[in-house]
């Protein structure tokens, strides 16, 4: 009897063929952190421009509130010495009642149409303010849904 020998066969090792695999896995990695770094400093920049822009828009939009304010308050004021003017030249009881009630109802009027004028200035000036944040967000959640 005769006993063979049967040999085995293992795959090679090679080294130049695992050092080029090993190679573009990290070029790879590489090339996809660059892509990342890229998306979110453009972010940053875009949200940075933004905020700028919303800074802005908040300074005007305070100074447009501030101007409207100021101007209804010096209406107001000259309403009331103008009708201060009136009473003094009443000649009657009646007369300064006339008066007065004019007065009320004309400074009631005022009012609403004041309010109403800082109500559409506040709104359009929230609008503008949140408008370039709302765009970066909306942009950046979009970018993130594509990658």
């Amino acid at each position: 009897m005769t006993k063979t020998a049967k040999t085995a066969e293992f795959p090679t090792f090679d080294a130049e063929k695992a050092t080029d695999q090993l190679r573009a896995f990290a070029e790879k990695g590489v090339e996809q952190s660059k892509e990342a770094y890229a998306k979110i400093k453009t972010g940053a920049e875009n949200a940075q421009k933004a905020l700028e822009s919303t800074f802005e828009t908040v300074k005007s939009a305070g100074d447009e509130i501030s101007l409207k304010s100021i101007a209804a308050a010096r209406a107001n004021a000259e309403a009331g010495f103008a009708h201060l003017e009136a009473l003094v030249g009443a000649k009657s009881l009646s007369e300064v009642i006339e008066l007065q009630t004019a007065f009320v109802r004309k400074a009631f009027e005022t009012a609403v149409e004041q309010a109403k004028d800082l109500q559409a200035a506040s709104t359009k000036a929230a609008e503008e303010v949140s408008k370039p944040l709302k765009d970066v967000f909306e942009k950046s959640v979009k970018e993130l849904k594509v990658a």
